[in-house]
């Protein structure tokens, strides 16, 4: 696996989730003073991201405005990716 800066934009998050408030503001209050520690998980399918982990973290750098978020990187398949949307 592989560790990178990818925009937030073009990471896809094909599943709802619903997040806890509370928690995304201690996220953003700890990724705003000492950056993110522990990067989300993607998938990488032809060459695209999909988020399905990490959502709070994902909201959190969304609400500070951040442009990237470290991501650990796992190259799959389309079959991998249809067996995370099922």
């Amino acid at each position: 696996m592989e560790i990178k800066e990818i925009p937030l934009d073009q990471i896809r998050r094909p599943l709802p989730r619903q997040n806890d408030p509370e928690k995304v503001k201690q996220l953003m209050d700890s990724i705003a003073e000492q950056g993110l520690r522990e990067p989300i998980d993607v998938l990488e399918v032809d060459g695209k991201y999909y988020g399905f982990s990490g959502c709070h973290r994902y909201e959190a750098h969304q609400r500070l405005g951040k442009e990237t978020i470290k991501c650990r990187v796992r190259k799959a398949t389309r079959a991998v990716l249809q067996k995370h949307l099922a």
